[in-house]
């Protein structure tokens, strides 16, 4: 509990290498994860060379912490592995639909998350990388990914070589529904973002990029309407080459 509560995203690591053993004692906690049906339909793609971390650099954006870290693990939905199982035990497979794809894809992030709990209670460092599905037809190639399988996220792991403050969370008040659904007034909202609007940190941002509100960071610079839909198309067309678009019967 003391390692989640703690958790802050890395992005300096040491170059102390990571034990295999110790490596697989982790992966092993993330299979461990639930999975839907116990399919399992997910696959990890460790990554320590350094020329291979080279080629996934621009992937993510360039971000120095990808050929730093010892380890990039790139989590994928994987129905290629299970499609084959079927067609050897004469059973016809119907997973080429965008919901096969979402149900893998749930798979493989709950299998991160375990991973990231048992990284960082043996005092590793991990950084999630939200550019995997931004050029997600890019790390296919670069890591020969065959129909059927799509990257949905990755992680930087490692030991790390900093200590950073832990970032801030809204309320737990604010994320909580009892029995259905309760929307959220104007005073509601207010109340919800009082906290990370008075930050420091929210104040040099709004200088920095001339900016009213912290609002139009998020709209207008980080995730703006632009990049999203640009984004999109790349991952619905990744979706469609993958074989994830199927709306027959």
């Amino acid at each position: 509990m003391k390692a989640i509560l703690n958790h802050r995203s890395i992005r300096k690591y040491k170059s102390t290498p990571i034990e295999e053993s110790l490596l697989n004692e982790i992966l092993n906690a993330g299979v461990r994860a639930s999975t839907t049906g116990n399919m399992q339909v997910y696959s990890i793609i460790v990554t320590t060379d350094q020329e291979v971390k080279k080629q996934l650099l621009p992937c993510h954006f360039n971000q120095p912490m990808v050929t730093q870290a010892p380890v990039i693990l790139t989590f994928c939905a994987d129905f290629n592995r299970f499609n084959k199982w079927c067609v050897q035990r004469n059973a016809k497979p119907g997973y080429d639909n965008f919901l096969s794809f979402f149900t893998a894809a749930i798979d493989a992030l709950l299998v991160a998350q375990n991973v990231c709990i048992a990284a960082e209670d043996n005092g590793l460092g991990i950084c999630y990388l939200g550019t995997t599905t931004y050029t997600a037809d890019k790390i296919i190639d670069v890591l020969k990914l065959p129909k059927g399988v799509v990257p949905v996220t990755a992680l930087a792991i490692g030991y790390p070589d900093e200590q950073p403050e832990l970032t801030d969370r809204i309320p737990l008040a604010a994320v909580l529904h009892r029995e259905i659904y309760q929307d959220y007034s104007a005073g509601d909202i207010e109340q919800i973002y009082a906290a990370k609007e008075a930050l420091p940190l929210t104040k040099s941002l709004l200088e920095e990029n001339k900016k009213e509100t912290l609002a139009q960071i998020f709209t207008d610079i980080r995730y703006n309407r632009k990049d999203n839909v640009s984004f999109s198309k790349v991952l619905l067309k990744v979706l469609s080459d993958q074989g994830f678009m199927n709306n027959e019967m």
